[in-house]
């Protein structure tokens, strides 16, 4: 909260749950320790240490009443004088009440506790269950999905930003989408709220959990191979029910530098899931490392250091506002490149499939704007940076053929969000079922 201006809510609780231990590996600093060890450790050592004497249960009970007594005199009092002042305090300045300790987090606590577990076995509510891919032709298709990482729009040269951080996607033929917001400012609420027939302001957690998402309802087809493939921390519960696969290990992912699996090895091996899977339509999901913060010198190699001098630190507090963002733009170069050649992989299939590639981040990233860093601010205070993320689609020669080329350029500059996302990707594969609404299908002749 000190280093990075976040706030303990229900959803970092999540977060702090979900995360495994090489991301958090990434916020322990020396000054955390330090704060840990002096203000936390000592202190309670000490009072561990002081001698209590207590007297006679009727002799405590009487005190502690008068102590109760009096404080709920002073609140009152207090109330009574000065209600009109607390009262547009309050309405003004509601934010203050995230950053209260210890009480916030506690209360945290409980609302996390309350939102995520409910008595008795979770059951997962099918939907989709009608699902049928309707075949216009003999041509299968093969799409890859990349979930993006803490890629804020307003840092990609594609949306005009005055650095080039998408020099290989800017030769490619794509469809840019300068406006697309995120569901939420944490991958924890993201990832899955993105794959979910829910749309933000109707997500929960609790729904997401137990709702099945856009990948179950390809999976209830029986035509289309599914694979999942994370280099982040896992799925969020998306790929429960589908092939997944853990690229974040040497074991695994083969472009392994400098401590950090690289996000271009989940493309390794994806040939011959393909020749495993021929004659099926394919859906390949890549969960990219991308821009995650707070250590952004670790997400790219050394070639990519274009933007210097660059924060080599998990203390964003030690680092030059111009530090930060240099480390993250050479991080979102590097992501350029791993889409750039995610690109180039699908164009081999370009004769034999329909091909397409669809990129979107999972939300975006303060750079000490404000002296606001990283993500994960409650929905309502979060700046701009936090949800407004990068976008686009790329499709094939045989893909483009049935595409209204001229009325999606157009339609790239209009506002969407991640809500779009469950029923483009039951469009792209011609899925018929009661729970696609081709209004929200960003391919859809008829939206």
């Amino acid at each position: 909260m000190n280093s990075y201006h976040v706030v303990i809510d229900a959803s970092m609780i999540r977060n702090t749950l979900q995360t495994n231990l090489n991301e958090s590996m990434d916020l322990v600093t020396f000054k955390e320790i330090a704060y840990f060890f002096f203000l936390g450790v000592l202190p309670s050592y000490f009072v561990y240490k002081v001698p209590l004497e207590y007297r006679d249960f009727k002799s405590e009970l009487v005190d502690k009443a008068k102590t109760i007594a009096i404080s709920l005199v002073v609140i009152i009092a207090s109330i009574a004088l000065f209600s009109k002042s607390y009262t547009s305090f309050a309405r003004e300045h509601k934010p203050l009440r995230y950053s209260t300790n210890p009480t916030y987090w506690i209360y945290s606590i409980g609302k996390y506790i309350s939102l995520t577990f409910s008595s008795g076995k979770l059951v997962v509510k099918p939907i989709g269950l009608d699902a049928k891919v309707i075949k216009d032709d003999n041509v299968s298709k093969i799409v890859i999905m990349v979930v993006g990482e803490a890629a804020r729009a307003d840092h990609f040269s594609l949306n005009g930003y005055k650095r080039e951080t998408n020099p290989l996607l800017e030769k490619q033929d794509i469809f840019n989408f300068e406006d697309v917001s995120s569901c939420g400012t944490s991958t924890a609420a993201s990832v899955p709220c993105m794959f979910s027939i829910y749309g933000r302001k109707e997500y929960s957690y609790k729904k997401g959990i137990s709702t099945e998402n856009v990948l179950d309802v390809l999976k209830h087809t029986n035509e289309i191979a599914i694979l999942w493939r994370d280099n982040n921390s896992d799925s969020k519960g998306v790929a429960l029910r589908v092939p997944y696969e853990n690229y974040k290990t040497p074991q695994t992912n083969t472009i392994c530098t400098q401590g950090e699996c690289r996000d271009i090895g989940m493309l390794v091996g994806l040939d011959k899931y393909i020749a495993q899977n021929k004659g099926k339509d394919i859906l390949i999901v890549l969960h990219q490392m991308g821009n995650h913060g707070p250590a952004y010198y670790k997400r790219y190699t050394k070639d990519f250091e274009k933007f210097k001098p660059t924060c080599k630190t998990n203390q964003l507090e030690e680092c030059t506002q111009e530090e930060i963002i240099n480390a993250y733009d050479n991080a979102l170069l590097y992501t350029d490149n791993f889409l750039s050649k995610t690109i180039d992989f699908l164009k081999q299939y370009d004769k034999e499939y329909k091909t397409a590639l669809f990129y979107m981040s999972d939300h975006g990233e303060s750079l000490g704007e404000n002296g606001i860093y990283l993500h994960g601010l409650p929905y309502f205070m979060a700046p701009e940076a936090q949800t407004h993320i990068g976008a686009f689609m790329w499709f094939g020669s045989q893909m483009k053929k049935s595409l209204n080329s001229k009325k999606l350029e157009a339609q790239t500059k209009e506002h969407y969000s991640q809500d779009n996302l469950f029923h483009t990707l039951l469009g792209v594969f011609n899925v018929q079922t009661d729970v696609y609404n081709k209004k929200m299908d960003l391919l859809s002749e008829d939206r």
